[in-house]
């Protein structure tokens, strides 16, 4: 594996975090709460958790409501990813974003592929800028976000947040 070089500071990012699901709740956000842990294991903050329904009209109202808060630098979201009728994310995220960072969506998939296999290419996983704060979107599986969290997120968050400061 090839580590990138290190980022000459580290910076605390304030997260907020979106659950997006139809049956989950915040006991059963196995997913949500894996984010919340990793983000604080490694010192950042949790500014917003959340949970609401796969539907694009609520999804997209909060993201809109939370691109507007200064204690938010990135979103990520889990859940929604998928084909089926009711996976809406992607779809609401797709129209939102300013810059999409199609790398992230690539590799994920691509690291999916090492661990289920030819499944893999269903996600939708997607990442981008919006009104200047970076989002992230997982599927909401709790393998999925400890991937996509361990191998692309945090090893790269402190480089994203001062390539978006410094502009």
């Amino acid at each position: 594996m090839v580590i990138p070089h290190e980022d000459k500071k580290f910076i605390i990012v304030n997260c907020g975090i979106i659950t997006i699901s139809d049956t989950r709740n915040f006991e059963s956000d196995k997913s949500g709460k894996i984010i919340k842990e990793k983000l604080s294991e490694k010192q950042h903050n949790i500014s917003f958790y959340q949970i609401v329904k796969d539907d694009p009209e609520q999804i997209k109202s909060l993201i809109n409501k939370l691109v507007k808060e200064e204690t938010i630098d990135i979103l990520i979201l889990n859940g929604g990813t998928g084909i089926a009728p009711r996976d809406n994310t992607f779809d609401v995220l797709e129209k939102l974003l300013d810059k999409k960072i199609p790398g992230f969506g690539e590799l994920f998939r691509y690291l999916s592929y090492q661990e289920i296999g030819s499944r893999a290419m269903v996600s939708r996983a997607i990442a981008g800028i919006y009104k200047n704060k970076i989002i992230f979107s997982l599927p909401g599986s709790s393998n999925a976000v400890k991937l996509g969290m361990d191998k692309l997120i945090l090893p790269e968050l402190n480089h994203l947040i001062s390539q978006l400061s410094s502009s």
